[in-house]
């Protein structure tokens, strides 16, 4: 099956990012750049090889919530430390790259995220093009279609509630 145009002109943009979030993986790793952007490329067109996209930034977003997908189930894998052993506290003033979050973090930040969701939606989805799609407060604003302030108060928002969601379990 042959990429889409759309895919094919972000590739070398979607691997940058994937090798980026996986840089400080443990070598011996099953996972690596090109296998996570493969395997976002499998989820994102199996089912529809046609799929279109409005334009760019709308396809990384998209692929930004596969990664996220994948980096989540990678995690779950692994399995859950019990009783929080070896846990690092999660600053959320800057979006963290994903692959510096031990797996029960990245479990935590993705269930909080589910649950932001579940609130706000508009809020969740700035949050996850931020750590998930490494994208700036900007350019998730401009995905969102909304203006940079409002990008900014919903940042400020979501980061008060996701920390006060996780530091209270």
């Amino acid at each position: 099956m042959n990429p889409p145009p759309a895919f094919a002109e972000v590739y070398a943009e979607l691997r940058r990012i994937a090798a980026a979030r996986l840089a400080a993986e443990s070598p011996g790793q099953t996972l690596d750049a090109t296998a996570l952007v493969h395997e976002a490329y499998l989820r994102l067109f199996a089912d529809r090889p046609a799929r279109d996209f409005a334009d760019r930034t709308h396809l990384l977003a998209a692929a930004a919530e596969v990664v996220r997908h994948i980096l989540i189930d990678r995690a779950r894998s692994k399995g859950r430390t019990k009783h929080g052993g070896g846990r690092t506290r999660l600053d959320l003033r800057h979006p963290v790259p994903v692959h510096d979050l031990p797996p029960d973090d990245l479990l935590d930040l993705a269930d909080a995220l589910d649950a932001l969701a579940a609130e706000d939606p508009a809020k969740a989805e700035l949050v996850r093009l931020r750590f998930f799609g490494g994208l700036s407060v900007e350019e998730a604003a401009g995905v969102l279609g909304v203006s940079r302030a409002t990008a900014d108060r919903h940042w400020a928002y979501a980061r008060a509630w996701l920390h006060d969601r996780l530091c209270s379990h």
